[in-house]
């Protein structure tokens, strides 16, 4: 199994590099990984404690059992992957069934602040984006996704966001094997990276 990382800030454009890898390659032996599904399961608080959880630091984020799912789908086994509810803050109770793949992407904000993680990446990848545009596609997603107030999102950003990038995410690009500018010229990054997957896909 070849494993990929793909990090960077809050509204990077992250996801949007991964859609371009495996559009792009259009096979059954590509699937994805989403660190969101791995927030702590937090049902023993109520929805404004919830609320009050810093998400963008690294201890929000149950990184054993991801390292644990890594370990059990390299060995060609499946796992039942969480599903997260950015609405209630919590998981949902349900799963998603996640079969071994040739090629897995592991996609995430703090992926690479995670040593077991990154020991079990063959390839990491960070998306790097003006914070400026980040934050404007951060209000946009969670104004018309995920239920929240303009106000709310600035002051998350401002007291959290913000100071969590810079000290846990913006960091974790030395760790990177693949800077991507996420702009109109990343083509030929993502381009190197479709490769390598069609060698192991061979």
């Amino acid at each position: 199994m070849l494993t990929i990382g793909i990090a960077g800030g809050t509204g990077s454009g992250k996801t949007t590099v991964v859609n371009q890898i495996i559009n792009e390659l259009q096979h059954d032996e590509v699937d994805v990984i989403y660190q969101d599904s791995y927030y702590k399961d937090t049902s023993h608080l109520s929805f404004e404690e919830r609320k009050a959880i810093n998400f963008d630091h690294p201890k929000s984020i149950d990184f054993e059992l991801l390292v644990e799912h890594l370990k059990t789908l390299k060995e060609g086994n499946d796992v039942e992957q969480p599903i997260y509810s950015f609405k209630t803050h919590n998981r949902t109770g349900e799963t998603k069934t996640t079969q071994p793949r040739k090629v897995m992407i592991v996609e995430g904000i703090l992926i690479l602040t995670n040593p077991a993680i990154r020991e079990m990446l063959d390839i990491k990848i960070y998306v790097q984006t003006d914070s400026d545009e980040r934050l404007i596609r951060r209000l946009k997603r969670d104004i018309t996704e995920r239920g929240r107030d303009m106000d709310e999102v600035l002051n998350r950003y401002q007291n959290t966001l913000k100071p969590m990038h810079l000290q846990f995410i913006e960091p974790t690009k030395e760790f990177a094997d693949i800077i991507i500018p996420n702009n109109k010229y990343n083509n030929v990054a993502v381009e190197v990276v479709q490769t390598i997957i069609k060698e192991r896909l061979v």
